[in-house]
């Protein structure tokens, strides 16, 4: 048996933590394995704790100035991964190019520089290793306040309040006063940062909230589909595997072409969660940086996968009960039986997750390949009917 092999065999052992199964999956699969990338994961998530961190205290001056005493403040949220990738990805490609580290003790802040032709052009600025890090800092902190805000306001109008912490037993009203609080002073700062840099920044952030949401206004008539569906109507059936399931495109994504479009929920999920990241991944081009299609792809396929695979699968119960259509749902609504459901999301899941793998690789970055391999492994599946 081969060293894949064998690696392939321990990555399926449950008593192993999830870290290690995914180094060693995405070695199975790929052939690929990097010390190094291990180091950069904790090198990265220190960096990106330190810059929520950051967040966290804006938030928590914005709380004491409402609450009129000091509050301690934290937001639970797994949205960050894709901006804490991408910094990994840049400072992977600046220490090639570095005849010492470029990478210093200090995270850059500030505002990144912007070259407004990067998007129709690529990158025009021939930036040094330093300069590629301070950019991508710089971003990462923009990208992250931009992605916990847009989290925060998704939970305010869904009436979730409970990944808002604090240090005092608030009530409903209290904890919605914290949640708008909390995210009004993030969108009051991520204003004064847009307003401070050159229109084709808002422009590209803007653009990407607006496609996110002409999904979101479709919610209501999803929802009807799937009453009806629920109750029989065979049109409703055809409607969600037409308009939900293999929808066409009415603006066509940047960053995808036509073997990532025809995945199935390609055009609802991207609508739904991965436009967000494409919008990310601009705001990094425009700080001249250089970010391959291959590691775009990689990131949107990862983070639509994510979607499905640890919080669809994980709501289904809620999610069936409430009405809430996703392909988790849609999939048992069009499946025969809970068994053909259930080998379908894991077909569907598995097609996203083995393609960000593969771009990943295309890419060198095996940091996302790994970010791939432990979303699968951290899937919790046997919840779905027809997982025995």
């Amino acid at each position: 048996m081969g060293l894949t092999s064998v690696a392939g065999v321990l990555a399926d052992r449950r008593r192993l933590p999830t870290a290690l199964r995914a180094v060693l999956g995405y070695y199975a699969d790929t052939g690929v394995f990097d010390y190094a990338s291990l180091s950069l994961k904790s090198e990265i998530d220190d960096r990106t704790e330190a810059m929520v961190a950051d967040v966290n205290a804006r938030v928590e001056d914005a709380l004491e100035a409402e609450f009129g005493r000091p509050v301690a403040f934290d937001y639970d949220t797994k949205l960050v991964l894709p901006a804490q990738l991408t910094l990994g990805y840049v400072y992977r490609n600046a220490r090639r190019q570095a005849p010492g580290d470029p990478v210093t003790e200090t995270i850059a802040d500030g505002v990144p520089d912007v070259d407004a032709t990067a998007l129709e052009q690529g990158p025009a600025q021939n930036l040094s290793p330093r300069e590629m890090v301070v950019r991508a800092e710089q971003m990462t902190r923009l990208s992250i306040e931009a992605l916990i805000d847009g989290d925060m306001r998704d939970a305010i109008n869904d009436d979730e309040f409970e990944d808002f912490e604090v240090d005092f037993d608030a009530d409903d009203e209290e904890i919605r006063r914290v949640a708008e609080t909390a995210q009004g002073a993030l969108q009051s700062h991520l204003d004064g940062l847009l307003e401070s840099m050159p229109p084709v920044v808002e422009e590209a952030y803007q653009w990407a909230v607006d496609y996110s949401e002409a999904h979101q206004d479709r919610d209501d008539y999803f929802r009807e589909l799937m009453t009806d569906a629920e109750a029989g109507d065979a049109d409703a059936v055809e409607a969600i595997r037409a308009e939900y399931k293999f929808a066409d495109y009415e603006e066509e994504p940047p960053t995808f072409t036509d073997r990532e479009k025809a995945l199935p929920y390609s055009k609802t999920q991207y609508a739904r969660v991965g436009v967000l990241y494409d919008g990310m991944l601009d705001l990094y081009r425009l700080a001249g940086l250089d970010i391959e299609p291959a590691f775009a792809k990689s990131i949107v396929l990862a983070i639509i996968g994510a979607q499905i695979w640890l919080d669809d699968v994980d709501d289904y119960e809620d999610d069936r009960r409430e009405g809430q259509l996703t392909p988790v749902t849609a999939e048992y609504l069009l499946a025969p039986d809970d068994e053909a459901g259930y080998r379908h999301v894991l077909d569907i899941t598995e097609q996203y997750l083995d393609l960000a793998e593969e771009y990943a690789t295309a890419a060198d970055s095996p940091l996302t390949g790994i970010a791939a391999e432990y979303i699968y492994r951290s899937g919790e599946p046997d919840v779905l009917p027809g997982s025995f």
